[in-house]
């Protein structure tokens, strides 16, 4: 049968995957629990006929505010099936964030996954609300749980099963399926409104590139309400893939080895991390163990696809496979071929020794409005270009405007914004064409680049244009370096705030018996604001010269979405940065005799 609507994937899992047992897997208690196509379909169905019994009509909104587990896809099947709309929340977002989700959209129930998160939104709606809308997963004392929605459901299905059944057949794929609020890096929370139609034909593409098949398993790590996450999640269940969830992000390694999973999604952030984590490996190795490891690392940056590459540098490559990267893979399971990986700017160098190493990083470009695949790289060439964010997926068109800006309209572009139609007329035209606010260009009038956010790139007081970006994934590339944010709009120059890799220094600081007593006093060693000034030099021989970072300052804080300075999706927040930091930026222009 044809998958036309996101809850068909059931209908799907039983005539093609039936027998499969291990649909899904979290770790409970130190013990990997997996659960069958039998669970998913039966437990979905109940909770559908649960939430029938509490009076949900079509078209409620219903919050979903938890980690990654299966219990989410039971509660967004039996939503989607009811005619319901699934509205789920980031789980770092703050009490005052919720209130105004949860009073704007107008929720009707809300699903959390444990204690803390249950606790914000009591905070945000108050107790009294809490006690009428709220259900967990985890079992909480004096909290709704679940498990009360599934049993009453199994108790009414000889009633609601009709009527479920009318309902799911009253819905057509252009239907509104899910509310996701995205603040991007402005705080502004803006509801996209994506339909079915959008959710279904985005990872019906993904299933063409990816090509993952009922033999293979697949590392959730994206958060699900992330629709990155989503996409991938639902891509893998149509492929009929078993789907494990990583614990959290500082267990992602050893999930790898336990699962040994074949790929897994990510943004660039967690690519960042894990060649940051390999590379500080490789600075301990001692002798020729040393020179071989970043002999291969050299060799890997170099990489070009196969077409442009030349038999001897292959030759050396497949050397460098056996002493090195065959390693890499081995740390991560071994069986690892694919990352999805998108949402943000990835380093050019990340991608490409990630490729050499034989894990095919595939970068794809969307947005939340663009359910959220635009563009992708394929596994193979013709469809393939390092450095790119790929080629279209079919039933998308896009163009560039004379600005450069980004526009696109298709399968894949929402609906609009939720309770507000004057922002949804703001950014589509009289065409119909969406515009990202992103700009780029087509090189080979094929291959999407991305250089910048519009709204972030800016200008000096000389007139120059700098494109932030570009030199923070340059900076970036220094091991010194966590995160970097560039400013200086209006200014003379360039100048950046950096927050710097800590635990590399301190190894650095070790290395070289520099003493210290705190984060903060390791920032103003003269010794480590000279080692990064080093890195910086380097970086700015390949920039344009309005372009080159001539001042910077260091900062003790580690950027998080839980301290503010990045949104969910690991995005920088530039206001908030700078507002932040004001004190900082002041005074890197408070002198400008350079």
């Amino acid at each position: 049968m044809s998958v036309t609507r996101v809850f068909d994937l059931l209908d799907r899992y039983e005539n093609n995957f039936a027998d499969k047992t291990d649909v899904f897997g979290v770790k409970r208690n130190g013990k990997w629990i997996n659960y069958s196509a039998k669970d998913y379909i039966d437990i979905s169905h109940k909770i559908s006929y649960g939430l029938l019994s509490l009076g949900i009509n079509k078209g409620d909104k219903i919050a979903t505010i938890s980690s990654n587990r299966p219990e989410w896809n039971f509660v967004d099947m039996a939503i989607l099936m009811a005619g319901a709309v699934h509205v789920p929340l980031f789980t770092s977002l703050s009490s005052e964030d919720y209130q105004y989700i949860l009073e704007h959209c107008e929720a009707k129930l809300v699903f959390v996954s444990d204690l803390c998160l249950y606790n914000l939104v009591r905070e945000a709606i108050g107790q009294e609300h809490a006690d009428k809308l709220v259900y967990s997963f985890d079992e909480i004392e004096n909290v709704k749980n679940l498990e009360e929605i599934v049993k009453a459901g199994e108790q009414g299905a000889v009633y609601y099963k009709e009527e479920l059944e009318a309902t799911k057949k009253s819905i057509v794929e252009a239907d509104f399926a899910t509310l996701i609020y995205t603040s991007g890096t402005t705080g502004e929370s803006k509801g996209v409104m994506l339909s079915h139609k959008n959710l279904v034909q985005n990872f019906l593409a993904a299933t063409q590139v990816f090509k993952l098949g009922p033999d293979d398993k697949y590392l959730s790590i994206l958060p699900l309400c992330h629709v990155g996450g989503r996409m991938g999640n639902y891509q893998t269940q149509y492929s009929g893939s078993s789907l494990y969830y990583a614990e959290n992000m500082g267990t992602i390694a050893a999930n790898m080895k336990e699962l040994a999973p074949n790929g897994f999604d990510a943004v660039p952030r967690i690519l960042e991390k894990v060649f940051d984590n390999v590379i500080a490996k490789g600075k301990k190795l001692k002798g020729m163990k040393k020179f071989i490891f970043f002999w291969a690392v050299k060799l890997g940056l170099k990489y070009k696809q196969n077409s442009q590459s030349s038999w001897w540098y292959k030759k050396r490559l497949k050397l460098a496979d056996r002493l090195i990267f065959s390693k890499w893979r081995e740390a991560l399971g071994n069986n690892i071929r694919l990352v999805g990986c998108g949402g943000a700017a990835l380093q050019p160098r990340l991608e490409r020794v990630f490729w050499a190493s034989g894990i095919k990083v595939l970068n794809m470009y969307g947005l939340t409005e663009t359910s959220p695949i635009i563009t992708i790289n394929r596994q193979e060439e013709p469809d393939l270009k390092l450095g790119s964010v790929g080629a279209l997926i079919d039933g998308v068109e896009l163009k560039i405007a004379d600005d450069g800006e980004i526009l696109c309209r298709g399968h894949n572009v929402m609906l609009g914004y939720y309770k507000n139609e004057e922002l949804t007329k703001q950014v589509f035209d009289e065409e119909g064409w969406f515009h990202t606010g992103d700009v780029g260009y087509l090189d080979e009038g094929k291959f999407l680049v991305i250089t910048d956010r519009k709204k972030e790139i800016f200008k000096l007081s000389s007139g120059k244009f700098i494109a932030p970006q570009i030199i923070e994934n340059k900076i970036k590339e220094s091991l010194c370096v966590d995160q970097v944010m560039v400013v200086g709009e209006c200014e003379k120059f360039a100048s950046a705030i950096i927050s710097p890799n800590i635990a590399y220094i301190k190894e650095w600081c070790a290395q070289n018996n520099l003493k210290y007593t705190s984060k903060e006093e390791i920032i103003q060693k003269p010794e480590i604001y000279t080692l990064i000034q080093e890195d910086i030099k380097q970086c700015n021989k390949n920039l344009a010269k309005p372009e080159r970072i001539l001042r910077f300052r260091l900062v003790s804080d580690e950027w998080s979405p839980n301290s503010g300075e990045l949104s969910p999706t690991l995005k920088l927040r530039r206001r908030f940065i700078t507002e932040k930091y004001q004190d900082l930026i002041d005074q890197i222009y408070a002198k400008q005799a350079i």
